[in-house]
């Protein structure tokens, strides 16, 4: 190869490699001006939602900081609560008296706060300890043992099992004057959170438990005291094999008697409802001397349409297939009061006041059958009767028979401030046919 050849070579050799250089130089330049400039357009974003995100990245790391300090409060709370556990559980075991009292007073704030801490105790046999303090004869040892096992018994089955396992009906006091109001209030309630567990083979409705909750309702003054006893009536009421013990126990006459307290009808009625579907509970009501003009009364308490909607029920209750029932009933007024109910009151106490209607409507037309009143074809001697005279002495009948209904029509209307007319009394009293109980 000549020399000129070879530096032809050469030059183009270089010539290529210089080119190469010159577009990796370009690249390279694109690169970094492509990456300028996607940075310059991050950071305009940066620049336009900085504010928003610096707020989102203080508030990440303020929650997770405030989650961190919760965890650490959570865990020392846990700890301090497992350190008191344990020395309550050891004083209420082994400690005196007082510390007894003292240990009583940290188990009940720590049931009332934590719900594990509260099944926890029921392993470690806090519940027994505290029913053998009741029987002391120490009102505060006694009334501290007591709160802390209502707090255990709140919505817990196994704490109140093992209380009754405990023998806790046998620490009632005999004597319900010998306790004062704030004691007694505070049985009334214990009883109610245990009265709600009715599958277990102990029963609250014997004389002893029974006649202790109808003194606390004959002796307190306070209404909530009056609720607690009512509601472990009513608990009690809801299982049909303690009707027996409930009516022979004089339960009957006190519900009846606070079933005219509004502010205590409700539960009352209620617990009535479940007794009078019983045999024994049907008798002892149809024999009382309040009944039926109470639960009458009960039916024209429009500011209070749940009690209506119960007294509607024991009355239907009472009255169905019992004609002396009903003939007590009418005697006593029902009938104008349950046409007002079938007018202004709710709707289930509307329908149950029209079946009652529909009865006492049946039972009228029973009576004037064939054998009593006007009798056609039959005419007394001396007094023949013209056919004529006949069909205007019907008009006229059926002309009283309207006025009396439109006046009757309008001196309800008038206290209920209503427009209804004659035809719509009608249909209400004509809507229902079955004597069955389907309300």
């Amino acid at each position: 190869m000549s020399p000129f050849q070879t530096q032809n070579m050469s030059s183009t050799t270089s010539s290529s490699s210089a080119s190469s250089s010159i577009w990796l130089l370009s690249y390279r330049k694109l690169k970094f001006f492509t990456r300028i400039r996607r940075f310059l357009q991050s950071k305009a974003a940066r620049k336009r939602y900085g504010s928003s995100s610096d707020h989102l990245n203080k508030l990440t790391i303020k929650n997770s900081t405030d989650k961190e300090e919760e965890r650490m409060e959570k865990e020392s709370e846990l700890e301090g609560d497992s350190v008191v556990l344990q020395k309550s559980v050891k004083g209420l075991h082994f400690g005196s008296w007082e510390e007894k009292e003292m240990a009583a007073k940290a188990i009940e704030k720590l049931a009332k706060e934590d719900v594990k801490a509260r099944k926890l105790m029921a392993e470690l046999g806090v519940t027994h300890m505290l029913v053998s303090m009741m029987a002391t004869e120490v009102v505060g040892r006694r009334r501290a043992a007591m709160k802390a096992l209502i707090e255990l018994a709140n919505g817990n089955f196994t704490n109140k099992a093992f209380m009754l396992e405990a023998g806790i009906l046998s620490k009632l006091p005999k004597d319900i004057d010998s306790v004062d109001e704030q004691t007694r209030q505070e049985f009334a309630e214990l009883l109610l959170s245990l009265s709600s567990i009715s599958n277990t083979h102990f029963s609250l409705a014997t004389p002893e438990i029974l006649r202790f909750v109808i003194g606390i309702l004959d002796s307190a003054s306070s209404l909530e005291t009056k609720e607690y006893c009512l509601g472990v009536l009513y608990n009690l009421s809801a299982v049909l094999e303690n009707a027996g013990p409930l009516v022979s126990n004089g339960v009957m006459p006190a519900l009846l008697k606070l079933s005219s307290l509004k502010e205590l009808s409700e539960k009352a009625l209620a617990a009535l409802g479940h007794l009078v579907v019983t045999l024994m509970g049907k008798t002892a009501m149809e024999d009382s001397s309040m009944v039926p003009e109470s639960l009458i009364d009960i039916l024209t308490w429009e500011d209070k349409p749940k009690c209506q909607e119960l007294s509607a029920y024991i009355l239907m209750i009472l009255a169905h297939q019992s004609s002396k029932q009903r003939d007590k009933m009418s005697k006593a007024g029902i009938v104008h009061v349950l046409l007002e109910v079938s007018l202004l009151g709710s709707p289930l106490a509307q329908k149950r006041a029209i079946k009652l209607l529909q009865w006492f409507k049946d039972e009228r037309q029973a009576k004037m059958g064939p054998h009593s009143g006007p009798q056609t074809g039959r005419f007394a001697i001396g007094s023949p009767l013209h056919p004529r005279e006949a069909q205007e002495g019907k008009k006229m009948m059926k002309n009283l028979v309207k006025q009396s209904l439109h006046k009757n029509m309008e001196m309800i209307t008038r206290r209920a401030n209503a427009a209804a007319d004659a035809s719509q009394l009608k249909s209400l009293v004509l809507s229902t046919s079955s004597k069955s109980l389907p309300y």
